[in-house]
Formats: C-alpha cells, structure tokens, sequence
C-alpha cells in the first residue's frame, strides 16, 4: 500500500492539524463527550484502586507479622499468647498496639479516599503522623527489643509501609487525578470555544450542514431548515445529543492519525491501529482502500445497516428500533461469536448519527438505552464507546476511495483482555473481506441490470 494514497486523510484535514497544533495532544483528544457530569465518568480512578488495595495489603501484612510473632515469642498455644498480648495487655511487652494502629489506618484510608473519595492529603498526613509518634515513642519506651528479631521488625515495617502509603498517595494519586482533571477542563473548554471548522466545510458547496451544538432555545429557528423528521421529545433530544457527542469524539480520533499505534495488517494491505482516548479507554481503527466509488461503501455500510446481516457474517442481526430525525438513529445489533466461540455472541444498543460532507461520509455512534430492547438473558448486553465509519472520497481518483472503521467497545462478560483485542483485530479484517465481497456483488449486479436495459 503506498503511502500516497494513504496520505489523502490527512491532506483533507488541514484544520484538524492546525487545531492539534494549538492543543496539547493529552487535551485535543477529549472534547464534548466529556462533558458528562463526573459521575458518568469512572468513579474511582485506577490508581486511587491500587492504592486502597496497598492500605488492604498493609493492614494484612501487620497482622499476619503480629501472628508469627506470638508463635515466635510464646512457646505456648497461640491462645495464650493472644490472651497474653491482649487481656494483660502491656505498652512495654506487647505487640497488639502495632497491630491495632494498622487497622486504624486502613480504617481511615478507606473511609476517606475509596469511601469518601477526598483529594487531599490531610487524612493519610493525620495517620502517618500518628503511626510515626506512636513507633518512635514505642521503641523507646519498651522492652520489646530484649524478646527477639520481631522486636525490630514489626515497628520497623509498620513506619515503612506507612510511609510508603503517604508518598504514593501524594506522589501518584493526586497528581496523576489532578492531571486528569487537568486535561478534563481544557477539554471541557475548548469544546466549547471550539470553532465549528473541524473538517473544512467553509468550501463545502452550500451543501446542507447542521450545527454540532445548537444552542439551547434555538431549537424553534432550525425547523426553517426544511428537516424531514425532527427530534420532538426530550428523550429524542438526548438521542440526538448523544449521536453529536459520538460524531465528535470519532472526529477528534480521526485528526489524531499521527498517534494511532499499527497493530498489525493484513493481505489485501487494510491495518488496524489502536488509540487511547481519554475515559474511553483502547479504541480500534481498521483503515483499508477500496476500489469503488465512495458512495457504494457509503449506501451499503452507513445508509442500510439493517441489510448488513445479509451479507456481513461478523453479525446475526440489525434492526432500526427508531428514527429519531433524517441522521440519527436508533439500532439494536447482535454480533457474532468470535475467537473461535469462547466470546459469545452479544447485543447492542447504539445510538448512530449520520453526516454527509462534501469530502467525505460519517456515521458515529454510541451506547444508549432504548425501552424496545431492555436486557435479555439470551444475550450479555454490551457496550460501545464512541465509534463508527467514515468513507473518504480521494481527490485524484473517484473510482477509490478510503473506508475507517473506529470501533470502541466492552464486551462484557469476564474475558481477558488480550484475547477481545486479538479477536476484534480479526473481526474487523473479516468484515473487510465480507464488504468487498459485497460491492463486488453489487456493482455485478448492477452490472447485468445495465446489460439487460440495453439489449
């Protein structure tokens, strides 16, 4: 595949390169999807989870230390050492105060940063310097160091790992959140002062163009628009709401071009990449030349998705649940088992939002919820993130044209992941080959309509 050809998508998106230029690239990922209240976002971040796994670890660790030494130290049975250390318990002998301030911390860590999910660091400072005090005072008073090793070792190990617990909060956690937040508001705010040039539409031929984001009580002024079916109720709104937010996450993934990492190719020279996209996680991008015109991919692919099933293997079933206005739509999919039947088949609820460019077409969409298909036990119900198809025009070759396919989905269900990644990649390459099957088809039998019309 010679990079020529390749090269059209970028050189159809000039804006989109200026626009990266001006963002970092950790902020032009993001733009309106992210402007989900906070809570639709992950509630707990990964490394707040590894964290609060690290308070479990220390309480254990302290006390499975605290058990080897009253093995250790009391010759007796361990319910004497236990009555030993705790009834007559004594600040000079006994060990089960180490314990019990190790449980104090995990207690308030909990509480505060998986519990209350706080983002200061006032409450692992009250317990660190409590826990220090607390050892330095012990070590000195005591004559613990006359019994044996664990003498040194349980003060010792509980001042570390406390410590530990303090800089990888502070170091790692808030930070690491911060930067996040960070990245969450630039984007937040640069969707909104956004210019609403991501493709160049300015040289578009006065096709028909509707606003990404029509401001609120504008709805009235677009009826002059001549639409065919108009989104009415809130819930169609939403719909609508969540078909922009899709398009212009696919949007952002596709200026993006320069950061897809290859994953791998195949035969016929199509490739899938992979991308990180920020509260989205891993999203796939297939991206292959087809040798037909782009309104052959455009009708088959983005305008009948319910005929797929004829003819694309990779799904058993795809129906249009509502129109919700003339480019979103409401769609209930089920795909076909994968890698060899250990991923089972699953069901899908999207919401899709076409657009029509003068370079190119775009349909993109997203998980939604629909009251037509609520979740069935024959099926595990997945997710799709944002995703969907862009058909590029070339504009040396009309009889070409580039096909992307950005695909970001839960499977659901308890699957490893490299294997759902492994079996996408071939997914996706399957479903290449059943799309060229299916213009060779179609352009034959146009082919022989046009023949018979003649004779």
């Amino acid at each position: 595949m010679s990079g020529g050809e390749y090269g059209e998508l970028g050189g159809s998106l000039p804006v989109i390169a200026s626009l990266n230029a001006s963002y970092s690239t950790s902020v032009s990922v993001p733009s309106q999807y992210l402007l989900a209240p906070p809570a639709e976002r992950k509630l707990i971040s990964d490394v707040r989870r590894t964290f609060c796994l690290f308070v479990t670890f220390d309480l254990l660790f302290i006390s499975l230390l605290w058990i080897i030494e009253m093995n250790v130290s009391f010759s007796s049975s361990i319910w004497d050492s236990l009555e030993n250390e705790v009834v007559h318990y004594s600040f000079s002998t006994s060990f089960f105060d180490i314990a019990l301030l190790a449980l104090f911390r995990f207690l308030c860590l909990q509480v505060a940063y998986a519990g209350f999910r706080l983002k200061h660091w006032w409450v692992i400072a009250i317990t660190t310097l409590v826990t220090s005090v607390f050892l330095v005072v012990k070590v000195i008073k005591s004559n613990l160091l006359d019994s044996n090793a664990f003498g040194y070792v349980l003060p010792i190990t509980s001042f570390v790992v406390a410590w530990l617990e303090t800089w990888f909060l502070d170091f790692k956690v808030l930070s690491q959140e911060a930067e996040e937040e960070r990245a969450y508001v630039a984007a937040v705010n640069a969707a909104c002062e956004r210019a609403p040039m991501m493709y160049p539409r300015a040289v578009s031929d006065g096709q028909f163009y509707s606003p990404p984001e029509s401001i609120a009580g504008s709805e009235e002024e677009l009826d002059e628009e001549g639409l065919g079916r108009k989104a009415v109720t809130a819930q169609e709104k939403e719909y609508v709401q969540q078909g922009k937010v899709a398009l212009s996450v696919v949007e952002q993934i596709l200026a993006q071009e320069e950061n897809w990492k290859f994953e791998k190719n195949n035969d016929m020279g199509d490739a899938v990449y992979t991308l990180e996209v920020p509260f989205h996680g891993k999203t796939f991008i297939l991206k292959g030349l087809m040798q037909c015109p782009a309104e052959l991919v455009y009708q088959e692919v983005i305008l009948q998705p319910e005929k797929m099933v004829q003819w694309n293997r990779t799904i058993i079933a795809c129906q249009i649940l509502q129109r919700v206005d003339d480019n979103t739509l409401v769609t209930y999919d089920v795909s076909a088992g994968a890698a060899g039947g250990v991923v089972s088949a699953r069901d899908f609820v999207n919401v899709r939002r076409v657009d029509r460019r003068r370079d190119c077409y775009l349909s993109a969409g997203m998980a939604t919820t629909h009251h037509a298909k609520p979740r069935c036990s024959r099926y595990v119900r997945g997710e799709n993130g944002p995703g969907g198809f862009m058909v590029l025009k070339s504009s040396s070759n009309p009889a070409i044209c580039t096909f992307i396919w950005v695909l970001n989905t839960d499977l659901k269900g308890h699957l490893p992941r490299y294997l759902i990644h492994q079996s996408l990649a071939a997914t996706m390459f399957e479903f290449m080959s059943h799309l060229r099957q299916r213009i060779t088809e179609v352009r034959m039998s146009h082919r022989s309509h046009h023949h018979h019309h003649h004779q």
